[in-house]
């Protein structure tokens, strides 16, 4: 399994091919690609740069089948969640810190996802799981407290939840939900959030989500919502000029209308595509990118509204 045996190389030349134009400033370094969290499914990473930047970062790995797989990171990232891993396996990352298209460097790091946890699998015993921690936190302050798991917004293929901390605060957070197929699937969010966007789901399908607070591995508090998505989008994509020049012609409001520009391509990979997209005028509440994934199925994928950049896995 050591993987994509032309890395070393790719990661060397360009270091000697760039001395000219790099050399004046100074040179990026990249440093401690660590684990932060594990789960059956997903692995959390996080790395530091002590000197210099780097426009963009591409994580390597290879996927359960082998295949390899290539995942584009914005150049201010410091950490990455990669899911859709398989339970007690073994995995090599390698990242990669970008000046334009050339490898400056790279670290790598190797993980063992976490087993799978039968006690947790079936979602109905989740009751007991939430009162056994709250008896076993030590500490003297605050329990955290979880509320207001609400949904954003719906589409045919993905839900935007939300929630609030009024007391306390957590490690981090575990979404948890069964897919289409009724599989158990577990999303780790960083504890700082207070939203989530959950990808790849089925048109007019209900799903249960349990959201769970961590203090280390411990869950210390939960919530839960269903929400249906919403009928598959009939409109064939090539009429969406047309829907886009209606809206404007028919807004009723006098100040400027928002204008949205210059929709560009960031970075490409094998299985993913980085977009970014500016708004020279007025604003958005929210933006939905639509496009059909190779079995020709439409997607439309919620972003928020301050955003000016996607990437679609």
């Amino acid at each position: 399994e050591e993987p994509l045996p032309s890395e070393e190389r790719q990661v060397e030349m360009p270091q000697t091919e760039t001395p000219a134009p790099e050399a004046p400033p100074a040179q990026a370094v990249l440093e401690d690609l660590r684990v932060s969290s594990v789960t059956p499914s997903s692995v959390q990473l996080h790395w530091s740069v002590p000197q210099g930047s780097f426009d963009s970062f591409t994580l390597q790995y290879r996927d359960a089948q082998g295949q390899p797989q290539a995942l584009p990171i914005d150049g201010g990232s410091r950490s990455v969640t990669v899911p859709g891993l398989s339970p007690s396996r073994r995995y090599r990352f390698h990242l990669y810190g970008l000046r334009g298209r050339k490898k400056i460097d790279h670290v790598s790091t190797e993980v063992i996802t976490a087993a799978e946890e039968p006690e947790e699998q079936p979602l109905p015993t989740e009751e007991p799981q939430h009162e056994k921690p709250q008896t076993e936190a030590p500490t003297p302050e605050a329990t955290p407290a979880l509320e207001d798991l609400m949904v954003s917004s719906v589409t045919s293929s993905s839900v935007q939840l939300h929630w609030s901390v009024p007391q306390g605060s957590f490690d981090s957070f575990t979404l948890q939900y069964r897919d289409a197929q009724g599989q158990p699937q577990a999303l780790p969010i960083d504890g700082g959030s207070r939203s989530v966007t959950v990808p790849g789901l089925s048109p007019s399908r209900r799903y249960r989500f349990h959201l769970y607070g961590l203090r280390g591995r411990k869950k210390i508090d939960h919530v839960s919502t269903e929400v249906i998505t919403e009928e598959p989008e009939e409109q064939p994509l090539p009429t969406e000029e047309p829907q886009h020049e209606k809206p404007q012609t028919e807004a009723p409001t006098p100040e400027a209308t928002p204008a949205l520009e210059d929709l560009m391509v960031s970075s490409v990979t094998s299985s993913s595509v980085q977009l970014h997209w500016s708004v020279p005028e007025g604003s958005f509440d929210s933006f939905t990118l639509q496009y059909r994934d190779a079995q020709g199925q439409p997607q439309a994928l919620p972003i928020d509204g301050g955003s000016r950049s996607v990437t679609v896995p």
